[in-house]
């Protein structure tokens, strides 16, 4: 095969497998040709002034490269502005010489002359070479920085690689990152090859490509998991509007709907609990309550401290507080261990919560 039809075909197939606009890699080619051949240019210049003194050439003058998309030839041509008196001849040309190639030719006018050299050639193919490669490789960094920016505030699945320092190697793809133990869910221990899935909560553009920073602990894990297994949600008619999360022990979430026909909880439940069961499992066992959303504060904490029983609710909306009465065999409950359901619904619902039974409220 011809050379040139070699090169086009290469190019044709770097396209292809990389995903990369051959026009760029074109262009990049065509730039290192216009690069080589000032440089032998300047070389040349150097050699015929080989024992004089002075300072190294350098090639000011317009030069273009084309390369034919179909056949892969290449042309290298030099421009020059038609001129009455010649002061630079690596730009200029005399009006006396341009008409004898071309008698309509006038002052201001340019004139391309093509340019061949004998060590061009090879000179040309090397830096070819080198450009072509480095601009892959800059294309594929531009690609996958691109790739992943998108990918900002969502959930991907990673395969566990290695464990080392107390962080997990992931690998997501086209990239690799880390787990860091500070964004790992206390308890949860992977193995070498399993498949999980991680929140990305930034991403760094750098040099060597995007830098990922992913958890586990991160709220918003919760909600992109419902969102994938919950069609309602994904479709818009089911909103999550709070979560407050406990990582690897417990989560609670509300919900509201902008269908009165469609039940918030029960659509995110699914039947027979195969929807938040499918999220727990991702979770590794972390349990999740799921609650209705109310624009009543009084109803919102009554309904954040499920599963226990609320006598009443009495709630200071300037400071932000609430006071609770609940069956004095619901307190516990209330309260949770280490308080741990009386946190997650204050933070919920973004209100200080004190938690009273009735006897405690009341007296005996």
């Amino acid at each position: 095969m011809d050379t040139k039809f070699e090169l086009i075909a290469a190019i044709n197939e770097i396209e292809k497998e990389k995903g990369i606009d051959k026009e760029i890699l074109i262009e990049a080619l065509e730039n290192s040709i216009v690069d080589a051949c000032k440089a032998e240019i300047e070389n040349a210049a150097d050699k015929d002034a080989a024992g004089s003194k002075g300072s190294k050439s350098t090639f000011t003058g317009n030069i273009q490269a084309v390369i034919d998309r179909s056949t892969g030839e290449v042309n290298v041509f030099r421009e020059k502005t038609v001129v009455e008196e010649v002061t630079d001849p690596q730009t200029e040309i005399s009006l006396s010489e341009a008409q004898m190639r071309d008698p309509m030719k006038q002052p201001g006018d340019i004139v391309r002359e093509k340019v061949v050299m004998k060590n061009f050639g090879r000179i040309a193919a090397q830096k070819a070479k080198q450009v072509l490669v480095q601009k892959i490789r800059e294309e594929e960094r531009k690609t996958v920085n691109e790739e992943y920016a998108e990918l900002e505030k969502e959930v991907v699945t990673g395969i566990v690689q290695r464990y080392k320092d107390g962080d997990y190697n992931l690998n997501l793809g086209r990239i690799d990152t880390v787990l860091k133990a500070s964004e790992q869910t206390p308890g949860e221990v992977f193995r070498p090859t399993e498949r999980i899935k991680v929140y990305i909560s930034r991403v760094d553009k750098t040099t060597r490509g995007p830098r990922l920073i992913v958890s586990r602990r991160n709220k918003e894990l919760v909600r992109k998991l419902f969102e994938e297994e919950v069609a309602e949600i994904k479709d818009g008619t089911v909103e999550i509007r709070a979560i407050s999360r406990e990582p690897g022990i417990r989560s609670k979430i509300a919900v509201s709907s902008n269908n009165k026909d469609v039940d918030p909880v029960g659509s995110c439940v699914g039947v027979n609990g195969a929807r938040v069961n499918a999220v727990v499992d991702e979770l590794y066992g972390e349990k999740i309550d799921v609650i209705k959303w109310d624009d009543d504060p009084a109803k919102l904490i009554e309904n954040a401290l499920s599963p226990a029983t609320v006598v009443s609710v009495d709630v200071d909306t300037e400071e932000k507080t609430a006071r609770i009465v609940v069956p004095d065999y619901q307190l516990s409950l209330a309260i949770g261990k280490d308080g741990l359901n009386a946190k997650l619904a204050a933070k919920l619902t973004g209100y200080k919560i004190d938690i009273k039974s009735e006897s405690q409220a009341y007296g005996d």
